[in-house]
């Protein structure tokens, strides 16, 4: 499996931790049982899953990430850019704004992000 696929669930949980790491386990069962509905048993098999991965690292009950946010958020965005479009950048923009206007602000950004980009 790839090293940054993160189920649905799985991410719900890794954010609970990028949100609050280094975190105690004990208070991480406590905040998914909150956040997530999660028993004991549930958040200790996901810990221990994405330990395994190397996902996550739980060394004497605290936790915390080894894979940071940003880069599973890009793994997640290329593999959709990849699998729905082709690859193509431009037909994965036309479908996500589907129409809706941008801002000038939201406009001018993505004008720097490209720029950047090219350089």
């Amino acid at each position: 499996m790839e090293p940054y696929k993160l189920f649905d669930a799985e991410y719900k949980f890794a954010c609970l931790i990028w949100d609050n790491e280094p975190i105690n386990s004990t208070d991480l069962v406590k905040l998914s049982q909150v956040k997530l509905g999660w028993k004991k048993s549930t958040t200790y098999t996901v810990l221990r899953k994405l330990c395994e991965r190397g996902i996550l690292r739980n060394d004497e009950a605290t936790v915390t990430a080894i894979v940071k946010k940003t880069d599973a958020q890009k793994y997640e965005s290329q593999t959709v850019v990849e699998k729905s479009f082709n690859g193509s950048l431009p037909q994965f923009l036309t479908a996500f704004l589907g129409g809706k206007k941008l801002s000038e602000v939201e406009a001018e950004e993505l004008k720097r992000i490209i720029e950047e980009a090219t350089r």
